[in-house]
């Protein structure tokens, strides 16, 4: 008997070491990227002063000419919590704020950049607009985060990370300029309390290529939250265009400890396609984002506000669509949000988040049912035929991406039917087909790093 026990127990050792090496050999998820997948809709508002021209929005133009008059900023009616109850009636669990963008701006007090609400009439020079925004976000229960531009500054002359000329004054404007980036980054990542994600959209160029020490500064005072990105480092990675979708399958997994700021003719050749569809094998757990602007419909693509845009708004069908390949896809989904010149985001932008977060709740909110599980096959039985023409999938991606195939099947009248075949399942996976009467619903996994570990699986019928 003694014996016995003993071989029990050493069976049970193996079984846990061949699990735990699986694990090692999966990369496995921070915090702060658990957090960043959960929060699945991440809003990020963008403010600049060249919302407040008349103008239509011109990147190209707007990062080489510098705003004649910076006192065109006055939004009267400034309301972040109106910004902020908006995100959250969609559904949104994380918000972003241009603290900075192309112009070289600064929303909030500071120190070491002239450039800020300091220099501006509006509310005395005294107006924080970042600190509004945090604390709005705290209030509805919203993770905030930070973007910070420093790739252009048009105020600056600063083009593409660099101070044009190769003599002794551009070299000296370099150095300026990079200890004003250090000096901003250690002002927002220290002043607003702990913060989700700071975004240096474009990159941020580090000391060995010739650009500021940002990387250690976020390190130094946000060491719980998403760094994106650097040639040294990134969280997350560029889901490959401004779609607000990335292909099936999108693996949360990547090659290279950064997204694309490096290496990019491997990173960048076929459209982009390491980057949507990321790598099974990769040894850096980076998912992928998906972002589009709201105001991106039917030929528009407006990041900023823009007079008389309203007909550039996404429809409620091309929203989901786009949920369904973003969230659904194992990405979290960014879209861009464009206060105005008053200082509140638009009603009709209001109205259609609004709408949005009630259709994402109608159709997902109420399973018919749903289990969880760990192995290569998990059954949900119903109690009676049933309508189903929705599966969610979920991993717990605690444990890292674990399947590499699965097949879904539906128990009919006229047996097992195959309902998708797919490799990775990740944060989400959302399945719609045509409708089937189902008794039952098995999940099959072939093939997989270590053992399953299978969060959820939920029926639908919309």
């Amino acid at each position: 008997m003694k014996e016995n026990f003993r071989l029990f127990l050493m069976a049970c050792l193996m079984l846990d070491c061949v699990d735990c090496w699986a694990q090692s050999e999966v990369p496995i998820p921070t915090q702060a990227q658990l957090d960043w997948q959960n929060a699945e809709l991440v809003a990020v508002f963008h403010y600049d002063l060249h919302v407040f021209d008349g103008k239509d929005y011109n990147q190209a133009k707007n990062r080489i000419t510098p705003i004649p008059d910076y006192n065109i900023f006055n939004p009267t009616k400034l309301d972040t919590d109106q910004w902020i109850k908006a995100a959250k009636d969609a559904g949104f669990k994380m918000a972003i704020l241009t603290a900075t963008h192309e112009t070289g701006f600064a929303l909030y007090q500071s120190e070491i950049n002239p450039y800020s609400l300091k220099a501006v009439e509006w509310r005395d020079g005294k107006g924080d607009i970042v600190r509004d925004f945090v604390k709005s976000c705290r209030k509805y229960g919203i993770a905030p985060g930070i973007y910070v531009g420093i790739r252009w500054n048009s105020f600056f002359g600063v083009h593409d990370f660099k101070v044009n000329g190769d003599n002794e004054f551009a070299a000296n404007r370099q150095a300026y300029y990079n200890k004003m980036c250090e000096g901003m980054v250690e002002e927002l990542t220290s002043r607003y309390g702990e913060l989700a994600i700071i975004w240096f959209d474009g990159g941020a160029h580090g000391p060995e290529k010739g650009g500021p020490d940002v990387l250690s500064i976020f390190e130094k005072n946000q060491p719980n939250g998403i760094f994106y990105h650097n040639t040294q480092r990134a969280d997350i990675r560029w889901g490959g265009s401004e779609s607000g979708t990335v292909p099936y399958p999108s693996w949360g997994t990547f090659p290279f400890p950064f997204s694309h700021a490096a290496n990019q003719e491997v990173v960048l050749k076929n459209n982009f396609q390491l980057l949507k569809e990321g790598d099974p094998n990769g040894k850096y757990y980076m998912p992928a984002m998906s972002d589009a602007p709201l105001r991106g419909y039917n030929g528009g693509h407006e990041w900023f506000w823009e007079p008389d845009d309203e007909k550039h708004i996404f429809p409620l069908e091309q929203l989901m669509d786009m949920y369904y390949r973003s969230v659904g896809h194992n990405t979290s989904l960014i879209l861009g949000l464009t206060p105005n010149p008053d200082g509140l985001l638009p009603e009709a932008d209001v109205k259609r988040l609004q709408e949005w977060g009630k259709e994402i709740k109608r159709r997902f909110d109420q399973p018919l049912a749903q289990t969880s599980g760990k192995g290569k096959k998990l059954s949900l039985k119903l109690k009676e035929r049933t309508r189903i023409n929705h599966i969610v999938l979920e991993e717990e991606i605690s444990h890292g991406e674990r399947v590499r195939e699965f097949m879904v099947e539906g128990k009919t009248e006229n047996g097992w039917q195959t309902i998708f075949e797919g490799s990775v399942i990740g944060h989400k996976f959302i399945h719609q087909f045509e409708e089937m009467e189902v008794k039952a619903v098995r999940l099959t996994i072939p093939k997989s790093t270590g053992e399953a570990q299978i969060k959820n699986i939920a029926l639908h019928y919309n």
